[in-house]
């Protein structure tokens, strides 16, 4: 009771649909009145979009209030069990001088706010706008001021949403819950690793797929690249769902390191379903997907790839290592490369087995150290 939590992401990426499935979801649960007062929209839009995913309920109020006596004036009158304002950036104080948005008047509403929230034992969620460089928009005190702040993130051509904890003072920062944006509303997804591999059922060259990390949750995504002569003029390089820097990093260790002339070539990299991976967890199958393309050799079928690669060519493992492998063997991947655990010699044979298998019976993976990227490719595309 009493928490508050600060919501942002960017424009149309469905914070204001996630809330009222929210509070749905509150008032079907028989937790009292939800209350949402939106600065940004009238009454009569936000019950059609309440319409449009069945989130109306006789328990769900709904107001539209710019000023901040008014809005605290429909908390007093509806007396809810949950508050929400979309958004904090749009209600103004009167006694405070400033333009709306602006530095003064942000810090002013939401102490405000949470002073309420604190007082009435309130839960509140505030509705935060974000900065171009995807931080909150507004004081740096409008973070400290709350409990909680969520990040609710996705591409605009992609129905995945992600909703992030940068902060909690009451769990753990890293948990990430994975959403799918339909035409009816917002949806968990419980189990996203299908959202980021293709339907393609045999191996094709260009493909190769790895266990990400979003938070504390391993995602299984498959990178793809495509290797091309140019048609003239420099070669292009163009990156979609990956660190560019990164992929142009590996590109350079696999043509030093594989032999694998890649400078007077096109080369395109990128993820599938619209999930972005920067960590370095990703490398080796960025490089196993940028050789298999450029031989025009698939990989073996189900086949994941872990591990970091170095300028020198070495595989370095990262973190959250025995979660990734966990995941992958659930989903039931025949073979995983990973990096070795710093026992086998630099120099060993390819494909040493870390722990035999991970798993049991039908669903057991043959789990791989390998020690250098070109020992990999030799193992995997020989």
């Amino acid at each position: 009771p009493g928490v508050v939590v600060l919501l942002a992401g960017e424009p149309g990426v469905g914070k204001s649909t996630l809330l009222l499935e929210v509070a749905k979801q509150w008032t079907a649960d028989g937790k009292g009145r939800a209350l949402v007062v939106s600065g940004e929209e009238s009454v009569g839009q936000i019950r059609l979009r309440a319409e449009r995913i069945g989130a109306r309920h006789d328990q769900l109020f709904l107001a539209a209030e710019n000023d901040l006596s008014a809005a605290l004036g429909q908390v007093e009158a509806v007396a809810p069990t949950l508050l929400i304002i979309d958004s904090v950036q749009t209600i103004r104080c009167g006694a405070t001088e400033g333009t709306d948005g602006g530095v003064s008047q942000v810090r002013t509403v939401a102490a405000a706010l949470s002073a309420v929230a604190k007082r009435r034992n309130l839960p509140t969620i505030l509705v935060g706008h974000v900065t171009k460089d995807g931080s909150v928009a507004g004081p740096r005190t409008l973070e400290h001021l709350v409990d909680v702040v969520l990040s609710f993130e996705g591409e605009r051509h992609s129905a995945l949403r992600l909703l992030r904890a940068t902060k909690n003072r009451f769990g753990n920062a890293e948990e990430v819950g994975c959403f799918a944006l339909e035409e009816t509303g917002i949806v968990g997804v419980p189990d996203p690793s299908a959202l980021f591999v293709s339907s393609q059922r045999a191996p094709v060259p260009g493909t190769c797929l790895t266990v990400a990390m979003e938070g504390t949750r391993p995602l299984v995504a498959e990178v793809q690249a495509l290797v091309n002569e140019t048609s003239g003029g420099p070669a292009r390089r163009a990156v979609s769902g990956l660190d560019s820097s990164r992929v142009a990093l590996v590109q350079a260790v696999v043509e030093r390191h594989a032999g694998l002339r890649l400078s007077d070539r096109d080369l395109f990299a990128a993820t599938v379903g619209g999930v972005r991976i920067t960590e370095p967890a990703a490398d080796l199958a960025i490089a196993l997907a940028i050789a298999s393309a450029r031989l025009d050799k698939a990989l073996p079928g189900r086949v994941i790839a872990i591990g970091e690669v170095g300028l020198s060519g070495e595989l370095r493992r990262v973190r959250g290592l025995s979660r990734r492998i966990a995941e992958a063997t659930r989903l039931g991947y025949h073979t995983i490369i990973v990096p070795p655990d710093g026992t086998t010699p630099p120099n060993g044979p390819a494909g040493t087995n870390s722990s035999g298998s991970a798993g049991s019976g039908s669903n057991s993976a043959d789990v791989r150290e390998v020690p250098t990227l070109t020992a990999a490719l030799g193992s995997l595309l020989r």
